[in-house]
């Protein structure tokens, strides 16, 4: 029997994910890997995202899902380049497979990627894609005890989105726990607040994402 080690398959994986990082820093792409629960708004956080930095950056999106195209024809249908990765099962996207995606980019007419990792909150936390960025995304109706349930995510990650603040009305979330324990695993994380169809929080949250693209 051949047993394989977890850590040197993550160990592969990190190898690959810096031979990215190299990749996109020799041709001035800042990479965000987005991260978040099914339905917790990331795709629609992008759309808003992209609407405040038109004319400011160039961006473009790889899109991880297990099936489907719907979230990649939302991006194209902006005119903003996108490729799809279908997973066909697997909970999260790996090194290798946005290197083989990323190869479908025209580096020169970009200089902001997005990875909207598959939907999940615990096998993404372990793999890094050769990211600048990870932000976490968790909407008001998914509950505010999810920093403390899936602590990993949370930690390693340099931004937290709290997305679909006009439910707060009609939810028990409070972004005060929510705050103070993300200030627990990752001190130095920006917290934005945001609702992506009203626009609220959306202007701050492209400034301070610009700024980042920019040093």
């Amino acid at each position: 029997m051949k047993i394989v080690a977890a850590k040197k398959i993550l160990k592969a994986n990190d190898q690959i994910a810096e031979e990215n990082r190299a990749k996109f820093n020799a041709a001035g792409v800042f990479a965000v890997n987005v991260v978040g629960s099914p339905g917790s708004g990331k795709t629609t956080l992008l759309e808003a995202l992209f609407a405040q930095l038109k004319g400011r950056l160039r961006p473009a999106v790889i899109e991880g899902d297990i099936a489907g195209v719907i979230d990649a024809q939302r991006i194209e249908a902006l005119g903003v380049p996108v490729v799809q990765i279908s997973t066909q099962g697997a909970c999260h996207l790996d090194a290798l497979v946005v290197a083989a995606a990323a190869d479908g980019l025209d580096y020169d007419s970009i200089d902001l990627l997005f990875i909207e990792n598959v939907g999940n909150l615990v096998c993404t936390a372990g793999f890094d894609l050769g990211e600048h960025l990870r932000i976490v995304v968790l909407s008001t109706s998914e509950g505010d005890d999810k920093v403390v349930k899936y602590p990993a995510i949370f930690q390693g990650s340099q931004a937290l989105f709290i997305t679909k603040t006009d439910l707060l009305p009609h939810t028990n979330f409070d972004p005060q726990r929510i705050t103070a324990d993300m200030k627990r695993l990752a001190p130095d994380a920006e917290i934005f607040q945001v609702a992506a169809l009203s626009g609220e929080g959306i202007p701050q949250a492209a400034d301070w994402l610009a700024g980042k693209v920019k040093r």
